[in-house]
């Protein structure tokens, strides 16, 4: 028990129905004496205090403030967030994650080790600032929880494989049965304290548990949340978490049959129903008329905001008035509430920063606080608690593993798995926290179970980092490039979108590169959106509507325009629509996995600025992010457009002049070479010219080795061979003596072109190091490519930067050609 400064402790004998008013400094540890030394005369102790001690006038009025609610709350706030941020710098290299650090952070302020001194904790976390984080804390689990529901997605039991149902019901079946029956069998051979026995079904249900919103943050914090393992692991543990929650609702409807009356079953049962009813079928309806009524990529009204939230606090009241929790009103209603924009990304948006940041940190280290490690006395508990934690860990690896092997997953893969559907987190502590609260289990194993927690999740973090790279897959095995591909090939084109902007200039391009009967376009179109209001990633083939639309969203006017282009040109283009929702952080996976899986041979990039009507620039730097990842692990080639005519009014160059004029620059190298082939294959459309400009100086232009040099002259040995049969083929030399003149020869022709290709990478040469001095070249196209991107580069062409395809299986010098022919024969 804590001593307070101010105010007088109250006792109420039991047995005698009076209370005694104590002053506190004189008489207060007497007291507790008493208790400790005669249980009989048990005593109930209560905190009595000022009640409007809010706000202190300052130490220069005499006052102390940490006697004051605000003050005492702002300290305390203050001191969790520094411990928990110093934790979690030193622990991060060692791949923890943010959750251990901040329960780490509540032991260290606990009574374990500052709160073991007295005089700390009675000043800096007296009993009556406790309640208030407590409050607090469990108002945080309750937005959290209602945002949970937001973003789940209830349909996806229904759409859930046979794999993940497989791995959902053995993931929650196998660790139960092995660890009950580790439970049963220490129960009879060892001797044991009666509450530790009482406490082995808990202990058994906590740990086999595998809870959705654990492993969503699990899988986001990794930034594997849309790989391939990530999509498999939330599906199963929702089915997971579906298992597992009703054996436990068997569980606590027969509890309350065996120790409530009939009256008090009827009415829990009754309550439920009717909050259920009321939620589904009037709430639900409301927030459908409000996805309705608000038109695509406007915001939610704030009426609408005030509505659900006021609508969130009533269930919240009516839970907790009915017993059946203001947590369990909460999830129900973020479930019937549309997930992903508009609404729920909305509201989402309004909260997340706000329960994430500040309420839900609070929760973890109010967790750690209330761990008391000295209250660990017989450690025969703790072998057996961990005994049963142990073998839920096993029949969890056991339960999650089979499956993915029998499916043919990939055998570290399939560990990877097994290793996330075990990991613990929020839904473990809220169910210990409660435990203790109602006075379930005491405080030794409120510990052991809290550090069991913290130490499983601080193992499994580092060996899924250490197993699982979703970049390793992306891997192709063998050459998936425009100038390795056979003559008349389908050439396969993968167009990510963000928005309706660079529509016509992508449509443009690919009406450039020659789609013919012979050789057709397969065009795949990903319009990637990034993930709001969701709980987990989406990966889907696009579904056109029976009836058109008269207000469609973003999505199918992209796809309707892509449709549209493909039917004007017969049987040479073919279009696949998808729609990809993930984070940005891990947008590229959806990018590559699909580009690996439809045998991509060129992804085409929106650049990361826009150039607005006039000379405005927006800049994304997501954006950005995510064509460089694509750049570093896609499995082709990649190439990236800047749009400049968005300057002036987006047009079709096709559409307005009868000849789309093309110039490809050349300083040598395998980027340069993949920018020319694709310039060849342009350069039979009828409808289209070719300039190659290739820069070349006394000396070598760009460094390089004999191979590529060779590789070099035999590429454009074969333009001059095309140039004798089409004369829409155009091949100039320019002799160079520095980056300048270079610069000069690109001012000159900056808008004599529709389409300018450039390649990416380029070996050493104080020729382009002269252009870099010009302009910074840090981004992500390389050289030539920011010099095109500067904001006065005044140009309306628009720009490729290409890259050749750098990841083929057991390739390690991208010069050899030789050996690449072989692998695509």
């Amino acid at each position: 028990m804590r001593e307070f400064h101010t105010g007088f402790y109250a006792r109420k004998h039991a047995f005698l129905g009076y209370s005694e008013v104590v002053e506190p400094d004189k008489h207060f540890h007497n007291l507790v004496q008493k208790m400790a030394s005669d249980p009989a005369h048990a005593t109930k102790i209560f905190v009595c205090h000022s009640v409007d001690q809010i706000n202190s006038k300052g130490i220069f009025y005499g006052d102390d403030p940490l006697i004051f609610s605000l003050p005492l709350l702002l300290m305390q706030l203050s001191l969790i967030s520094i411990i928990t941020r110093i934790a979690y710098a030193i622990l991060k290299p060692f791949g923890q994650p943010m959750i251990v650090s901040q329960i780490l952070g509540g032991v260290i302020l606990g009574p374990s080790i500052l709160g073991h001194n007295s005089s700390f904790a009675a000043k800096v976390f007296p009993p009556k600032g406790i309640t208030v984080l407590d409050t607090m804390s469990v108002f945080g689990f309750m937005l959290f929880i209602f945002l949970i529901g937001v973003k789940i997605d209830p349909t996806m039991v229904l759409k859930s494989g046979r794999k993940a149902v497989a791995i959902g019901i053995l993931g929650s079946t196998v660790p139960c049965s092995l660890a009950g029956l580790v439970a049963f069998i220490i129960s009879r051979s060892a001797t044991l304290d009666e509450d530790i026995v009482g406490f082995f079904p808990l202990a058994v249900a906590v740990m086999s548990l595998t809870a959705f919103p654990v492993v969503a943050i699990f899988l986001a914090e990794l930034k594997i949340l849309n790989s391939e393992i990530g999509r498999l692991a939330s599906s199963s543990s929702i089915i997971c978490d579906l298992c597992q929650w009703t054996i436990i609702s068997v569980i606590f409807a027969f509890k309350i049959a065996t120790f409530r009356s009939f009256g008090t079953i009827m009415g829990t049962v009754f309550s439920a129903a009717l909050l259920i009813f009321i939620v589904v079928f009037g709430f639900r309806p409301v927030a459908l008329w409000i996805v309705r009524h608000t038109p695509d990529g406007k915001p939610v009204k704030e009426i609408y905001i005030f509505a659900v939230m006021v609508a969130l606090l009533g269930c919240g009241f009516a839970g907790e008035f009915f017993g059946l929790s203001a947590l369990f009103a909460a999830f129900i209603l973020g479930l019937v509430i549309p997930d992903g924009p508009p609404l729920g990304a909305a509201l989402v948006e309004r909260l997340d920063c706000f329960v994430s940041v500040l309420l839900m940190p609070l929760f973890f280290t109010n967790c750690g606080l209330q761990t008391d490690v000295f209250a660990i006395m017989n450690w025969r508990n703790v072998v057996v608690l961990y005994s049963i934690a142990f073998s839920a860990f096993i029949g969890k690896i056991l339960g999650t593993i089979g499956p993915p092997l029998f499916f043919r997953m990939p055998v570290r893969d399939s560990i990877s798995l097994a290793l996330i559907m075990n990991s613990k987190g929020i839904a473990e502590l809220a169910l210990l926290t409660n435990w203790k609260r109602v006075k379930v289990i005491d405080e030794e194993c409120f510990a052991i179970m809290i550090i069991s927690v913290v130490v499983v999740t601080g193992v499994i973090s580092p060996l899924v980092k250490t197993l699982y790279d979703p970049s390793r897959r992306f891997i192709a095995y063998k050459r998936r490039t425009i100038l390795h591909a056979r003559a008349n090939d389908e050439l396969r084109i993968l167009v990510c979108q963000h928005s309706p902007d660079n529509v016509q200039a992508t449509i443009s391009l690919v009406e450039a590169s020659n789609p013919t009967t012979q050789s057709p376009i397969n065009l795949v179109v990903l319009r990637l959106v990034k993930l709001e209001g969701r709980a987990s990633s989406l990966l889907i083939a696009h579904r056109q509507r029976e009836r058109q639309s008269y207000n469609p969203t973003q999505s199918e006017r992209i796809f309707n325009a892509f449709t549209k282009f493909a039917d004007q040109r017969d049987d040479s283009v073919t279009v696949h629509c998808f729609e990809g929702i993930a984070p940005y952080g891990t947008m590229h996976n959806d990018v590559c996995s699909l580009a690996l899986e439809k045998r991509t041979t060129l992804i085409i990039l929106p650049f990361h600025k826009k150039w607005m009507v006039g000379d405005r620039m927006e800049t994304s730097y997501a954006l950005r992010h995510l064509n460089k990842n694509v750049l570093d692990k896609a499995p082709c080639s990649v190439g990236i457009l800047i749009d400049h005519k968005t300057r002036k009014r987006p047009r079709s160059a096709f559409a307005e002049q009868a000849t789309f004029r093309v110039m490809t620059i050349f300083f040598g190298g395998a980027d340069d070479r993949e920018a020319l082939a694709y310039g060849r294959r342009m350069a039979e459309n009828p409808n289209l010219t070719l300039t190659v400009i290739r820069f070349y100086a006394t000396n070598d232009i760009v460094a390089g080795t004999v191979r590529s040099r060779m590789l070099d002259m035999e590429i454009l040995g074969q333009l001059k061979a095309s140039m004798r049969y089409n004369e829409r083929i155009e091949h100039r030399e320019e002799l160079v003596s520095d980056g300048f003149k270079v610069l000069s020869v690109i001012k000159s022709m900056e808008n004599q072109f529709d389409l300018v290709m450039v390649g990416r990478r380029h070996g050493e040469s104080r020729y382009l190091s002269d252009l870099r001095k010009w302009n910074d070249g840090k981004g992500e196209l390389g050289t030539l490519g920011e010099l095109f991107a500067a904001s006065d580069f005044k140009s309306k062409s628009c720009v490729l930067v290409v890259q050749q395809q750098t990841r083929v299986w057991g390739l390690h010098d991208p010069e050899e050609s030789t050996r690449l022919r072989r692998l695509d024969s």
